[in-house]
C-alpha cells in the first residue's frame, strides 16, 4: 500500500473516531495517534495530518457541498464510513491542485469498498462526481 493511501485510511479512521465519539476532539486525536503509532511513519504523517487538520478545519464548507451534492440525503444521516471518505474527498478537491480529481475519486471509492458497504462505492462516486461538475473541479 502507497504512502498516501495509507495516510486517507488512517485519517478516515481517525476522523471517523471522532465523529463517533464528541466528547474531546484533541484527546481522541492524540489517543488514535498514539494507538497508530507504528503505522503512522514519517512518509505517512504529513499527508495524514494535512487531511484531518484540513477537514476538521473546513468541515462547514466540506459538508455544505456534500449536502448540495448528495441526492435525498442529510449528512446527519449518511453512513459514518461514507460521510468521512467523502469529506476527505472534498477536501482533496478544494486544497489539494496537485492531486487530480480523478485520482481522489477513485481512491475514495476504493477505500469506500473495502471500509463501507456493499453500496458505498457507487454512491461515494455519484455524490462526488456530481461535486466535481458542479463546482468545475479537474
Amino acid at each position: 500500500m502507497g504512502d498516501r493511501r495509507q495516510a486517507r485510511e488512517l485519517a478516515l479512521q481517525a476522523l471517523f473516531f471522532l465523529d463517533m465519539d464528541k466528547t474531546d476532539p484533541d484527546k481522541n486525536l492524540i489517543e488514535f495517534c498514539a494507538n497508530n503509532e507504528e503505522k503512522l511513519t514519517q512518509s505517512v504523517k504529513p499527508f495524514f495530518w494535512d487531511i484531518v487538520n484540513g477537514v476538521v478545519e473546513n468541515r462547514s464548507q466540506i459538508d455544505a457541498l456534500l449536502d448540495k451534492c448528495s441526492k435525498n440525503w442529510k449528512i446527519s444521516r449518511m453512513p459514518v464510513v461514507d460521510r468521512n471518505i467523502m469529506r476527505i474527498a472534498t477536501f482533496e478537491f478544494l486544497n489539494r491542485s496537485d492531486i487530480p480529481c480523478s485520482v481522489t475519486i477513485n481512491e475514495a471509492v476504493e477505500i469506500g469498498k473495502k471500509y463501507g458497504t456493499r453500496d458505498s462505492g457507487s454512491f461515494i462516486n455519484g455524490v462526488l462526481d456530481r461535486i466535481k461538475s458542479i463546482e468545475g473541479y479537474k
